[in-house]
């Protein structure tokens, strides 16, 4: 059984940034928050981070669903919600395409 990795926390991640780039982990932080805050500012016009993806809103039809408990069917409105779409070169970075035959 393969052993679970966890997540890079905050944290971590601005302490790879600060080594990476030599800039302190405060800068490296205060550089987080920022992309986050530019993130959702802008996330109603679509928010790219270039070689990762677009976060952008999408609207999501009425549909009928159903009680899991109950097994009564419901009618879930319609409403707007978030999507982030992963870039083309983060998935062939990630999961390299395999070569043609």
């Amino acid at each position: 059984m393969a052993k679970a990795v966890k997540p890079l926390t905050k944290t971590q991640l601005a302490t790879l940034i600060a080594e990476e780039i030599q800039i302190s982990k405060k800068q490296a932080v205060a550089t987080l928050d920022l992309l986050a805050s530019l993130a959702y500012k802008h996330a109603k016009n679509s928010f790219t981070i270039p070689g990762i993806g677009k976060l952008e809103v999408v609207h999501r039809k009425a549909r009928m669903g159903r009680n899991p408990q109950t097994g009564e069917s419901i009618k879930i409105p319609a409403k707007k919600t978030l999507k982030f779409k992963i870039s083309k070169a983060c998935k062939d970075a990630v999961f390299p395409p395999k070569p043609a035959k």
